[in-house]
């Protein structure tokens, strides 16, 4: 296990790597503002463990792959999604699974819908469907207390690593489900090696300046890919509802709800969650 730079669409990117790579592939893609390193080391070993080739990643503007000036827009989901293909491409692998957490499983839509040929399954995380409009299907907001405490992000001292990893630490707390107990200790290792290891850290806000695209209203129902739909019943960031939307729209597609869960890959949820895409991937 090691990390990799690679040149991918004129940019670096950072990947790593678990288990045998003779083994399938699993390309774990992570959400808005989250560097690879939230892809805990144990669940992706965990995961390789089941007979696959795990691979995480740094997306732009997080970790130690290309940033841009917080604050600024330079790319979009469908040029992401091209940088995971890029991945592929250069790890030679021809058909992979998907693994995508929030903003990661829109980009595994996007690249389900643009590349069929290159992916054997998805599984989407905590996520919703990219390209739809919200207000037509009447889904659920972000919960406003997690916007408002963003806000303490203009006034914080991006230098001062202490301050960074508890404001980090505590936002991630918000997102903890009712029923779960919050690893503290776990994130806060997390957290702080997301700032050691950053270019820059305040570019991950760039993430929120992403949009949906036209193009693909209505183009998911089109995915064949066989996907399977994980989603927290506490979830304060995309509400079950949008879980709800994308099983109701992607054709080949079946749900796992996890009861009390927020917007998290929850520890006491690992199992549960590795055993479904170990199934998941086994019929592929």
């Amino acid at each position: 296990m090691s990390e990799v730079m690679l040149k991918i669409n004129g940019i670096d990117i950072c990947t790593e790597s678990f288990g045998d790579q003779t083994k399938p592939a699993i390309l774990l893609i992570n959400g808005a503002m989250n560097s690879m390193v939230y892809w805990d080391e144990a669940f992706c070993q965990l995961l390789a463990d089941t007979g696959r080739y795990v691979i995480r990643y740094d997306n732009r503007d997080v970790g130690r792959s290309t940033t841009y000036e917080p604050g600024t827009s330079n790319y979009t989901v469908v040029d992401m999604a091209n940088d995971a293909i890029g991945i592929l491409d250069a790890y030679s692998v021809q058909r992979a699974h998907l693994v995508g957490m929030s903003l990661g499983g829109m980009i595994a839509q996007v690249i389900s819908y643009n590349h069929p040929n290159r992916i054997l399954s998805m599984t989407l995380i905590s996520s919703s469907l990219f390209g739809a409009d919200e207000n037509n299907r009447d889904l659920p907001e972000m919960d406003p207390r997690l916007l408002e405490y963003h806000t303490k992000g203009a006034s914080l001292d991006w230098s001062n690593e202490d301050a960074v990893v508890d404001y980090l630490v505590e936002g991630a707390r918000m997102l903890c489900g009712p029923s779960r107990v919050f690893d503290e200790e776990r994130f806060c290792k997390q957290a702080t090696q997301d700032f050691q290891r950053s270019n820059h850290i305040q570019s991950m806000f760039n993430h929120a300046m992403l949009t949906g695209n036209d193009f693909y209203e209505n183009k998911m129902q089109d995915i064949q890919v066989p996907a399977l739909v994980i989603h927290g019943t506490k979830d304060t960031i995309l509400p079950y509802e949008h879980g709800l939307a994308l099983v109701n729209e992607l054709p080949n597609s079946t749900l796992l709800a996890l009861e009390g869960t927020g917007h998290e890959i929850h520890s006491d949820d690992w199992n549960t969650i590795i055993q479904a895409i170990s199934h998941h991937t086994s019929a592929r």
